[in-house]
């Protein structure tokens, strides 16, 4: 199987984590942007994460991804059934929303000067902050977010935050220090040092 990204996507990056915890046999292809021309040849909307099967066939995007991923080994990243799946899939929808807000609020940014709108970007921050207080509030006790294991939650929420430090670097520590140390402790696995977005 192939996985084509970029280095920088946060969403290539959840994926590649998921694949180094659970040492699938992955080849990461690496593409410098979803312009580049193969992209459309691999999924018909252009967006990247792509995973290419021995088959041939692709999938997209991260969350079916992921899910398909988790399928071939144990244990399982993604619970089968029961709360705890819908624990794990909210978490990750939550972490998504990070990244969503965080890439729009960037790319206005990119946006010729006298085109951006102060509004367009604040509404985005406002999502990010949001989100943010909600996952301090939902934190549990435990070393992990869902049934004090290891999950795609704590891949998704680790990425996204490690995001917002790396497009959006703001001092959202000093109202969330539980946040703050959970990621603090998430973020020191290797596949999240191997994973790091090129500076």
């Amino acid at each position: 199987m192939k996985l084509y990204g970029s280095l920088a996507s946060p969403y290539v990056r959840k994926l590649r984590v998921l694949i180094a915890e659970k040492q699938l046999q992955v080849e990461f292809v690496v593409l410098p942007s979803a312009a580049d021309a193969r992209v459309a040849t691999l999924n018909p909307l252009g967006k990247l994460p792509v995973l290419q099967r021995d088959d041939g066939s692709t999938m997209f995007d991260s969350p079916v991804i992921a899910e398909y991923l988790d399928s071939f080994t144990a244990p399982a990243l993604i619970p089968h059934g029961g709360e705890a799946r819908w624990q794990v899939l909210a978490w990750q929808a939550l972490a998504d929303g990070i990244l969503d807000a965080t890439v729009a609020r960037m790319l206005e940014g990119r946006r010729p000067p006298e085109l951006q709108s102060t509004d367009a970007r604040t509404h985005q921050e406002g999502k990010v902050a949001r989100a943010i207080a909600f996952a301090q509030q939902q934190l549990g006790d435990g070393a992990w977010l869902v049934e004090d294991r290891f999950s795609l939650a704590d891949i998704a929420l680790t990425t996204a935050l490690e995001y917002v430090d790396f497009r959006y670097p703001h001092a959202w520590r000093l109202a969330h220090p539980r946040l703050a140390n959970w990621l603090l402790h998430a973020a020191a696995r290797p596949s999240f040092a191997a994973t790091q977005p090129p500076t």
